[in-house]
């Protein structure tokens, strides 16, 4: 067994890759960027160290950094987490390059199924279909428009090296492509430090199901069960569960056939999930994710396994200990992801910000996987998963209105939270008849019924402060960085300096010539120029906050007279960033 494991990631799952750990009396290391450094993830870790750097690419893409920090800290094992560096093959070898175990796939793996170009090669190549698609790598928006003119639209375009619903984007139309390409480039880039995209056809009412698989270093490779991800906003889940309803017995088998047909056909080891679209009695092969998925807990509640001890034991050259016939479902689990976004109206706008309180549920069959407590902030630089609420019961039914209890009891404040959008999820018939799809949310759920959050007001809070001092550790003379309280200081500004702008309320009334943030975030493109004239509902800014892009509109029809924002600036909710006249 691994005797000390680094954690190259932060948040939720970091801290559930520590407690595992933990129980198998592993010695755990956490990696922090300045603004995790009392993360709850740091909090829990045996030992942590410093990355530097606010944004992602400054800290947990650093890889330069993370790799200083391995042999620093004499980890002999890398768990990856999921997003960052999961899935990047050439962060998997130079891992393995240094004698460190990567808790993952073999990098050879990661480079078939990473890439979901090619993973659409491997697994046709293994007798599974996949959404009908291009299997290259887009180079113009003229291939996207030749795509839909053939296939018809809208289509989809996806991040070649992405997941989680990064870097996607539906183009309804060909004026749309252009852009749509762009969007998913950028983003692509930022979450992921790759921009390759592709475009395939983009069904109309699909299911989301997913099979997850485990296979060891000794051949053995199965399918421990599906789940149903159809809930989905912005093409990023929501809610899971497992098993999925209303699935025929034999397409379940035939599923699970075929995800351990593509693992094998690309030499996969450890945990992974295979995904597929589902409709009309059919699958198609999706991707192929090389690492945990966010909703594993679900499959874990229904079979009795730890998967991330799985992957530690795999990692370390064990066999699996139970074979097909052995896996066991029992009762049905749902999860909601708590989100840090503004969901009134079915917006899902992020919500940055110190959580004040939070109060967690409990009771029978209620986990709850959290990366943050009170006090603890989420930041516009970061995935805004708060936290991850799973139940169990021995039916379906039972376990809806558990969660729904749980939900009632789980409380937070200082940010919004997507909590109120599950309860409107988890109430609709469509959802408890299961007739739902990957495009229901969006397109057919009312979400009225939400009241928006107001943004927390400015208070005094206090700022740390860097202080170099010179101290003695066991009579070594060392200088050491220490980060102590300040003066009190304003509200946290957005981590980057930008000029001093007028301050105006959240919401706006319809029709204001005044152009606002309606978050805290980077602006990441300016759509206008000076002078321009803007129709309603015309992009003006596009603004990044929480990994996700947010189009800033106009709202109402006249000449631009002011920009006050460029690339690269932070703004605060209720900034102005234009002036329409």
């Amino acid at each position: 067994m691994l005797q000390k494991v680094l954690i190259a990631n932060r948040g939720e799952i970091a801290v559930r890759v520590i407690r595992t750990c933990r129980e198998l009396g592993i010695a755990t290391v956490a990696i922090y960027s300045e603004l995790d450094r009392d993360a709850l993830h740091v909090r829990l870790a045996d030992e942590a160290f410093a990355l530097g750097g606010q944004t992602a690419a400054e800290s947990y893409l650093n890889t330069a950094a993370i790799l200083d920090i391995i042999t620093a800290s004499g980890a002999d094992g890398v768990h990856p987490g999921y997003g960052f560096f999961s899935e990047n093959t050439d962060f998997a070898r130079a891992i393995t390059d240094m004698g460190v175990v990567f808790i993952g796939p073999p990098p050879s793996a990661i480079e078939v199924m990473g890439d979901k170009i090619s993973s659409r090669l491997a697994a046709e190549a293994a007798g599974v279909r996949g959404v009908p698609g291009r299997s290259q790598t887009l180079t113009s928006a003229e291939e996207i428009v030749d795509f839909g003119d053939e296939f018809g639209w809208p289509v989809a375009i996806k991040a070649a090296y992405g997941g989680g619903g990064r870097g996607m984007k539906v183009v309804e139309n060909p004026l749309d492509a252009a852009a749509a390409l762009e969007s998913a480039q950028r983003e692509s880039i930022n979450y992921f430090g790759r921009g390759e995209c592709y475009v395939e056809r983009y069904l109309n009412w699909p299911r989301h199901i997913e099979m997850q698989v485990l296979a060891d270093s000794h051949g053995t490779t199965l399918w421990l069960g599906e789940r149903d991800c159809s809930p989905q906003r912005r093409h990023q889940k929501l809610i899971e569960e497992s098993p999925a309803p209303d699935f025929p017995d034999e397409i379940r088998r035939q599923m699970g056939e075929a995800a351990v047909r593509v693992s094998r056909a690309c030499g996969y080891v450890n945990a992974g999930t295979v995904e597929f679209l589902y409709q009309d009695e059919e699958f198609f092969f999706l991707e192929m994710n090389t690492r945990l998925q966010v909703e594993h807990p679900i499959t874990e509640l229904v079979t009795g396994l730890d998967l991330v001890e799985w992957q530690l034991r795999i990692a370390a050259g064990e066999a699996l200990s139970f074979s097909q016939e052995d896996i066991r479902h029992s009762g049905h689990a749902i999860e909601v992801r708590i989100n840090a976004e503004d969901a009134s109206d079915g917006r899902f706008t992020p919500s940055p910000g110190t959580l004040t309180r939070f109060d967690q549920p409990s009771g029978p069959g209620v986990r709850l996987d959290a990366g943050y407590a009170v006090g603890d902030t989420v930041s516009q630089y970061y995935d805004n998963l708060i936290a991850k609420l799973a139940v169990w019961a021995p039916d379906r039914e039972r376990a809806r209105r558990r969660l729904l209890r749980a939900i009632g009891e789980t409380i937070i404040e200082g940010v919004a939270t997507t909590l109120p959008a599950d309860v409107v999820i988890l109430s609709d018939e469509a959802f408890i008849d299961a007739t739902h799809s990957t495009n229901w949310v969006e397109e057919s759920l009312d979400f009225s019924s939400i009241a928006p959050t107001t943004p927390a007001t400015t208070s005094a809070t206090t700022a740390l402060v860097r202080h170099d001092v010179t101290t003695e550790v066991n009579g070594r003379r060392v200088a050491v960085a220490v980060w102590l309280p300040d003066a009190p200081v304003s509200a946290p500004s957005s981590g980057r300096s930008s000029p001093r702008r007028e301050r105006h309320p959240t919401v706006v009334a319809s029709g204001s010539g005044s152009v606002v943030a309606p978050m805290q975030g980077t602006i990441i493109k300016v759509s206008v120029e000076a002078g321009a004239h803007v129709e309603v509902g015309d992009t003006i800014v596009i603004l990044e906050a929480m990994k996700m892009e947010n189009s800033v509109r106009a709202e109402r029809a006249g000449i631009v007279t002011m920009i006050n924002v460029g690339a690269g600036d932070g703004v605060s909710v209720g900034d102005v960033l234009a002036v329409i006249e």
